[in-house]
């Protein structure tokens, strides 16, 4: 079972409501997508940890109803870690 664009999104800007969220499907088959999540919150957090909140947003669907998510995550310019 495969998830909208705007599904993945909406999640992502429920856990995290000042991030700037793009995602992109990568194959067209909705199983695929790329997520570009810039977000104050990751302040001061490794590259691992915003990872896991990214997909911790996701509650579960990652490997599930979500394949394969190509991630890419920044705190916005001007914020220091």
């Amino acid at each position: 079972m495969a998830m909208a664009a705007q599904e993945i999104e909406a999640m992502i800007l429920a856990a995290m409501p000042d991030a700037a969220v793009e995602i992109t499907d990568l194959a067209g088959d909705g199983n695929h997508y790329s997520a570009r999540v810039i977000s104050p919150s990751f302040a001061g957090m490794s590259r691992v940890r915003q990872h896991q909140a990214v997909y911790a947003a996701l509650q579960g669907k990652m490997g599930n109803e979500l394949h394969a998510l190509q991630l890419e995550t920044a705190i916005p310019s001007g914020d220091h870690q």
